[in-house]
């Protein structure tokens, strides 16, 4: 009888949202609502049966990226979403038996992926308030650790790591992938892209998805030092990114006043939802992303039902005990959320909620 490697039936699937009913307003994805640029639409419409019936010429949008964040072309790669970078990187450095340090909750495809290598996923839970754990993660380090993963900002979290605890993390590990996982550094406007090249273990990660409105293109971007890079880049299928991305790309890194527009639009909607929110009673934690948590308690199951049925739709966080993670849209669509959330907690049972 035909079987699937041991490490892959045994691995934990990945639920995303989308496959269940959807709703009117997406709250749960960390999309932007907002959608991409006109100028990108405009290629989008203006490209013809030629460039379609071509295999996408990725090396050319790697030049634009890598002029972009100045770096060189060599020591980038485009990808097909962040999650191929993230699982190439697993791929490349980790046998079984190897050990990847992971400071939860996070991210949750970094345990996919180092499921399907047979590595041991050594998780390191966070500190008070869900504060980035730097000794924690300091002892957690082995001689099998291969690769340590940091989202900053984290997610599903908001809160951002410092610099100082990165270099640390680097230097304690040596012989160590360090991946840092910058999908929501447009928010947040801090990176380590400047280090690209004097530590020859780091390895950056961003994503098109969130600030610049292209989740649909899956195209991400994987940094790191020009010898480690090459291996990434014999192991990537040569046409893993799309002729729609590629062809976008240009009109996407051009239009900075529209990216611009559109974060301060989210930064200035999210610390107003997160004030609504408090106001309620509800707890939330400061955020750097383009998503908020809050912990809803006891009553989070009724209050997801009761939104859903109104057409709006959170992610529940079951690794953030009685919390959900709000993507923030637009101001009108955070005042609707808040409008809805209201007229739920109305109809709850008096004083049964616990915050």
């Amino acid at each position: 009888m035909l079987k699937a490697r041991q490490c892959v039936r045994e691995m934990r699937e990945y639920h995303s949202p989308l496959s269940s009913p959807t709703t009117e307003l997406r709250l749960d994805m960390n999309e932007s609502t907002t959608g991409c640029s006109p100028r990108v639409l405009a290629k989008l419409n203006s490209m013809n049966e030629r460039t379609l019936a071509q295999y996408p010429r990725r090396e050319a949008g790697e030049k634009l990226v890598a002029d972009f964040l100045d770096v060189a072309p060599q020591q980038l790669l485009l990808t097909n979403g962040a999650d191929e970078a993230i699982d190439l990187l697993c791929r490349a450095y980790l046998e079984p038996q190897d050990e990847i340090v992971i400071v939860v909750p996070t991210f949750a495809m970094y345990d996919v992926f180092s499921q399907m290598e047979h590595a041991k996923a050594v998780r390191v839970p966070t500190g008070p308030d869900f504060s980035f754990p730097l000794e924690r993660v300091l002892k957690a380090l082995t001689a099998k650790t291969r690769i340590v993963v940091i989202c900053n900002p984290n997610n599903p979290t908001g809160i951002d790591v410092p610099r100082s605890a990165i270099m640390q993390i680097i230097q304690a590990a040596p012989d160590a992938a360090i991946l840092l996982d910058e999908a929501y550094f447009d928010f947040y406007g801090q990176t380590m892209i400047d280090q690209i090249g004097k530590l020859p273990n780091l390895f950056v990660a961003r994503t098109f998805s969130k600030a610049y409105g292209l989740a649909g293109l899956r195209l991400g971007v994987m940094v790191g030092d020009v010898e480690q890079m090459s291996v990434l880049r014999r192991m990537a299928s040569p046409f893993n990114v799309n002729a729609f991305a590629i062809e976008c790309l240009a009109e996407a890194l051009a239009d900075r006043q529209f990216v611009a527009d559109y974060v301060a639009q989210v930064i200035a909607s999210r610390e107003w939802l997160r004030k609504e929110l408090e106001k309620l009673g509800f707890k939330c934690w400061p955020s750097h992303g383009n998503f908020i948590l809050c912990r809803f308690g006891d009553e989070k199951k009724n209050i997801l039902d009761a939104l859903r049925a109104r057409g709006i739709s959170l992610r529940d966080r079951p690794d953030c005990e009685g919390c959900v993670r709000i993507t923030i849209g637009k101001q009108q669509e955070m005042e609707r959320l808040m409008a809805e959330l209201k007229q739920v907690l109305s109809q709850l049972p008096a004083n049964q909620a616990t915050r």
